[in-house]
């Protein structure tokens, strides 16, 4: 029991002394009602903006078509793979980040810079920033249906702030291509910094998204098959329309075939016929001119056998 008390005596000396030991914790500074205001501003601007996204994606969703490919595909499950967006099962939702740092741009040149976007409702924001003088700079995005025009290109100043942006790219997949033009100048070189960042949606906004695509998606399949439908029906009755017209066309060639062969015996019969009235002419021709040969005289008829006779004994 003494021991035991000791012991306690000890420990609690111990941890009076460890007490002792740590530093007081310095209060917290006071912020001002500026910096308060501050922050609460920021607060209410990035509510507004994650609003404004949440809207925007939402709208993109809804406004979701799928491409003529999709459409046209052989497969179901192209279409689905579409509308599904990327796996759930372990998806993580990290941003990407592109950096280029003093890239030269030759004077009369250019550059571009793909960047691939295959999740929907991601968030793209870039800086871009030159050295010195301006640089021509433009945004555009390419998918199946076409190439969008996301920033015009034109003539920027990025020496003196940088030229930052932001957009939502609603469909997928889709190349960003971030085009640097110094085509205009033929004596300087541009040097350029940028950075982009592709931030993807977060697991609820993309289990949402894919909800409102397929929504979407349906009302486009619906209408496909509708006209798919109507075109089947008036396809069905123009093929009706052709089998009775090439069984008509059938008949008659069978009767052409048979008017055929009455045709080609006739010829056979009729030049057979043409020849022998030829014949028969040339020998009534003859007779008519030389006569027949038993009304003429028997000396002429003896005259003709030895003149024959002499002309064979000269041979």
């Amino acid at each position: 029991m003494a021991q035991e008390a000791e012991q306690k005596k000890e420990a609690a000396a111990t941890t009076k002394t460890t007490t002792k030991q740590q530093p007081p914790k310095k209060p917290a500074p006071k912020k001002s009602p500026e910096d308060v205001e501050l922050e609460m501003e920021a607060k209410r601007l990035r509510a507004l903006e994650a609003k404004a996204v949440a809207e925007a994606t939402a709208t993109a969703d809804a406004a979701f078509t799928p491409s003529p490919s999709l459409l046209n595909a052989s497969s179901a499950t192209v279409l689905l793979k579409q509308v599904d967006g990327p796996s759930l099962k372990d998806y993580e939702g990290k941003e990407s980040i592109y950096v280029g740092r003093s890239v030269p741009v030759t004077a009369g040149g250019a550059l571009a810079v793909p960047i691939q976007v295959t999740t929907p409702g991601s968030v793209v924001e870039y800086a871009v920033e030159n050295k010195q003088y301006d640089i021509g700079f433009g945004i555009t995005a390419e998918r199946e249906e076409g190439v969008t025009v996301v920033k015009e290109p034109g003539r920027s100043q990025a020496s003196t702030a940088p030229i930052t942006g932001k957009f939502l790219v609603g469909s997928v997949p889709c190349l960003l291509r971030f085009k640097f033009e110094n085509d205009y100048s033929w004596f300087r070189e541009k040097v350029i910094s940028y950075k982009v960042t592709v931030t993807p949606p977060s697991r609820d906004t993309l289990s949402a998204g894919r909800r409102r695509r397929a929504k979407a998606c349906l009302t486009a399949v619906g209408e496909d098959l509708k006209s798919a439908q109507k075109r089947l029906t008036g396809a069905s009755v123009q093929k009706s329309e052709v089998e009775s017209e090439l069984e008509a066309l059938e008949r008659q060639l069978e009767q052409k075939k048979k008017s055929m062969a009455v045709v080609v015996a006739e010829e056979k019969w009729l030049k057979e016929r043409v020849s022998l009235r030829k014949e028969q002419q040339r020998l009534l021709n003859d007779r008519l001119i030389e006569g027949w040969a038993d009304e003429k005289p028997e000396q002429q008829q003896q005259s003709s056998t030895s003149s024959s006779s002499i002309k064979a004994n000269g041979k």
